[in-house]
């Protein structure tokens, strides 16, 4: 069976959103509830695939990472052999933060985050283009974030 999320369920979730360091006794407090059961709420939606993991969100900038470029990738072919193996591919590549299948004029559009134009530059001449079954690569340079967030809005999925 199933599980559904309730109101509590999604507040822990919004809570832990904005700060996942945030203490069970904490969000306990918040909603006016005891520790124990926030805390199985909590092991419960890990263990419902609900929170993948918890993360620090880092500043690309303070650690050097000032380059943010999307790449639009079309394979030669588009078979499931084709596919899989440019993911396992590009799974290899630390520099490739997000990597996602779309629909419309690419394949594939990376996310990748590097320390300036010279080191995209050498991603793409030893890494990206060494693939054997790479189309056509088209990549928009970042200027500036307007948001970046990796919050979800939950209001509506109750």
């Amino acid at each position: 069976m199933a599980y559904h999320l309730d109101k509590i369920d999604i507040e822990i979730l919004k809570m832990l959103q904005k700060d996942s360091n945030r203490t069970t006794k904490s969000i306990a407090a918040q909603l006016d509830m005891s520790t124990s059961p926030i805390f199985e709420r909590i092991k419960k939606l890990e263990k419902e695939g609900y929170i993948k993991k918890y993360v620090a969100v880092l500043d690309n900038k303070k650690i050097g990472l000032k380059l943010t470029v999307f790449i639009g990738i079309t394979l030669q072919g588009h078979t499931r052999s084709y596919l899989e193996k440019f993911v396992k591919e590009i799974n290899n590549f630390p520099e490739v933060v997000e990597c996602h299948r779309v629909s419309g004029n690419f394949d594939y559009l990376l996310k990748l985050v590097v320390e300036d134009i010279e080191a995209y530059e050498t991603f793409i001449i030893t890494k990206l283009t060494l693939l054997p079954y790479l189309g056509n690569v088209q990549s928009l340079i970042t200027l500036s974030t307007g948001k970046e967030t990796n919050e979800i809005d939950l209001s509506s999925v109750l």
